[in-house]
């Protein structure tokens, strides 16, 4: 990295971060603490309004902010796609955030860079996933949750587990810690007060929320981007599939499934569980085209549900 791009990516760490000491720069750019000083020396020429504070580290002056960067069509065409995203898959009041966005940086990007990114984005698109009434109840909790965790309040809620009657939600109270998109999903990451423990909870699962009056701190020493939870899914099923639906279930993206094998007789799946409940539905759907192996505790679900449908049909 040249001097003029290490300037640069300075300022942008200053704008990121409220405070930050000169060792922590020399290590992120891999150059010496003598180098860093000559470098702040530098911008603080050129005006940059960088505040130095002994034994604290360096910050910018409050309000100050780069002028617009120049995008290439690649870079403009990620962040478009980006706020699209957002836009699609966030609450209301990021989505009119996400418009306003979308719009400056079209509106800054040369003629040849803009023509570009419109041919790029014309042959993508980000199609939401899931029918317009769930979608609409998940993006309201959504603002609300994150709501809360601005104001470290915890919340109440009424929820329903996989597999559970609907009619069996029960009521929840929990501090949110964070939230995580995973396989077109919004989970929310919380300590429930019923649990005393750290659980998951799908937020389209979510009815009745709202924050409550309670304040929560964080455990010590917990960082959300570091959390990694507790693989406690130890259940062990296998199926066999017809080799006509092989294809299908490999691209059918299920969160379970920890191994294929192709044999003579079809496709081989491994699937690991909590509960048989998690993934009843799922391979009662493909019907019998698929065959239980193991555990014996799911055939016998199976069947008893093959003989309920037949006695109603």
């Amino acid at each position: 990295m040249n001097r003029t791009d290490r300037l640069l990516a300075i300022v942008l760490e200053l704008q990121s971060r409220r405070t930050v000491r000169a060792e922590e720069l020399a290590a992120k750019f891999e150059t010496s603490i003598r180098t860093i000083y000559r470098d702040m020396q530098a911008l603080s020429e050129a005006d940059v309004p960088i505040v130095g504070a002994p034994g604290q580290g360096y910050s910018l002056m409050e309000g100050y902010f780069l002028p617009p960067l120049s995008f290439t069509a690649s870079e403009a065409v990620a962040l478009l796609l980006g706020a699209e995203f957002v836009q699609t898959k966030l609450e209301p009041n990021y989505e009119v955030h996400a418009k306003s966005s979308r719009a400056k940086i079209e509106a800054v990007l040369p003629e040849h860079e803009r023509s570009e990114a419109e041919r790029v984005r014309a042959t993508m698109r980000l199609l939401p996933g899931r029918q317009a009434e769930t979608s609409g109840r998940e993006r309201t909790n959504l603002e609300i949750l994150r709501q809360a965790m601005l104001e470290k309040r915890k919340i109440s809620f009424r929820y329903v587990k996989p597999g559970q009657d609907e009619r069996e939600e029960n009521t929840r109270t929990a501090a949110p810690y964070g939230m995580v998109h995973v396989q077109g999903n919004w989970m929310l990451v919380a300590a429930c007060d019923l649990r005393r423990q750290i659980r998951h909870f799908r937020v389209s699962r979510m009815s009745g929320l709202e924050m409550t009056p309670s304040i929560y701190e964080l455990p010590a020493g917990f960082k959300f981007e570091d959390y990694t939870p507790a693989d406690d899914r130890g259940l062990e099923v296998t199926l066999l599939a017809e080799h006509n639906i092989a294809g299908r279930i490999k691209e059918s993206g299920c969160y379970y499934i920890e191994e294929f094998k192709e044999q003579p007789e079809g496709l081989w799946i491994r699937l690991r569980v909590r509960r048989i409940e998690e993934i009843f539905s799922w391979v009662l759907g493909w019907g019998a085209n698929v065959t239980v192996l193991e555990p014996e505790s799911l055939c016998w679900r199976i069947r008893e549900e093959a003989e309920k449908l037949l006695k109603r049909y």
